[in-house]
């Protein structure tokens, strides 16, 4: 679990609450069924529009790598590459069928089986840069689905702010219902712009983040399988591989 995280969050509320408070407003005032209805019902109509059902599916889900990011470790993929390199060594190629029913990241399975089917070389590489490429862009779209997210919001919240001015208009001669209409205008902007640059834009360049980590952890595998199937001892494997920690 990331704590960071939960914790930027908590501040990030914390931060917003706590200076209304410290200003004298009521908290209370913040709270504006109308305003949140436009700002997020807007926000995320856009984005339905803007995107596939796939990807929005996809990015919705990956919201979840900001709290529980992928637990992978490069010390202990290099670890797994290093001993299978002593196995295939002492027992040929055939001693990685052994390893596919451990395997639970398709990507591994996947680069095990080739070397076990006695693919070249060259082949594999090919076949594990079309794989790492196309995870990475079904990814980065669906982290784009926050970065939108985060771009229509703003403006969003400037239209919740018109039409709250709107109804202000048009009720100049009953000053009772004057304060709400203010109301929803500068708390529509309130969320609007914050939800955009407390939320979404950090949610989509955390994800961004978490998708290079993980292209490079696939770069790293690639890297080590390959070394298995050009035969080379695994202490060279483990030295190289080592340089991707850096």
């Amino acid at each position: 679990m990331d704590k960071l995280s939960i914790f930027a969050l908590a501040l990030a509320a914390g931060a917003v609450l706590g200076g209304q408070w410290l200003e004298g407003g009521s908290l209370g005032s913040l709270l504006q069924p109308a305003a949140s209805l436009i700002v997020l019902g807007g926000t995320l109509a856009a984005v339905m529009l803007q995107c596939p059902l796939a990807t929005f599916v996809r990015g919705a889900a990956l919201v979840r790598w900001v709290v529980l990011p992928p637990g992978s470790s490069a010390q202990r993929d290099i670890a797994d590459i290093v001993a299978w390199a002593g196995e295939v060594r002492r027992d040929g190629m055939l001693v990685l069928e052994n390893r596919l029913g451990d395997t639970a990241d398709p990507f591994v399975r996947n680069g095990l089986q080739m070397l076990v089917d006695g693919f070249e070389p060259e082949r594999i590489r090919e076949a594990l840069d079309i794989e790492i490429a196309a995870w990475d862009e079904r990814h980065r779209a669906a982290a784009k689905v926050w970065e939108a997210a985060g771009g229509y919001a703003p403006t969003i919240g400037i239209l919740g702010a018109v039409l709250g001015l709107i109804h202000v208009m048009e009720n100049l001669s009953d000053p009772a219902r004057l304060g709400g209409g203010i109301a929803v205008a500068f708390v529509a902007t309130v969320y609007g712009v914050g939800s955009a640059n407390l939320l979404f834009l950090p949610i989509a360049h955390k994800l961004r983040t978490l998708i290079e980590r993980e292209v490079t952890r696939r770069e790293l595998l690639q890297d080590g399988l390959l070394g298995i199937a050009n035969g080379e001892n695994p202490r060279l494997i483990e030295a190289r591989l080592s340089g991707y920690l850096a």
